[in-house]
């Protein structure tokens, strides 16, 4: 699990001790695969291209959603593969956090509607 995104999650749970929230363990709950490849293999670029620093993410999540994140290295001899890695997942990470905070406040507030028999916010009668 990446350490900033672990202290973030920490730090926010300190303080978030009375409603819902999205976790990072809630969000690593719902991965179901996790693939890495290099942009440069994958457009089969030649030697020394800068795509071959390029280090992509797919995260594929049980409901068959897909996040990809991404890393570069500006220049080719500061390449990492394994930090490339760490930081392309920490990139897709980052981009689920806001989709399963929308959708749980979505849930919150169908839940709400539904306990004071109101129509779903965003829904109008004449549309």
């Amino acid at each position: 699990m990446n350490d900033s995104l672990k202290a973030a999650d920490e730090e926010v749970a300190a303080v978030a001790t009375k409603g819902p929230r999205v976790s990072l363990k809630m969000i690593e709950e719902r991965i179901a695969e996790t693939h890495y490849f290099l942009l440069g293999e994958a457009l089969d670029a030649a030697a020394g291209h800068p795509a071959n620093t390029m280090t992509m993410c797919a995260l594929i999540l049980k409901n068959g959603f897909v996040v990809v994140g991404h890393a570069a290295a500006a220049a080719p001899e500061n390449f990492n593969p394994e930090l490339g890695r760490k930081l392309a997942r920490e990139n897709a990470l980052r981009q689920l956090w806001p989709l399963m905070g929308y959708a749980l406040r979505e849930r919150l507030s169908s839940e709400a509607d539904r306990q004071f028999g109101q129509p779903h916010h965003g829904h109008r009668e004449d549309d």
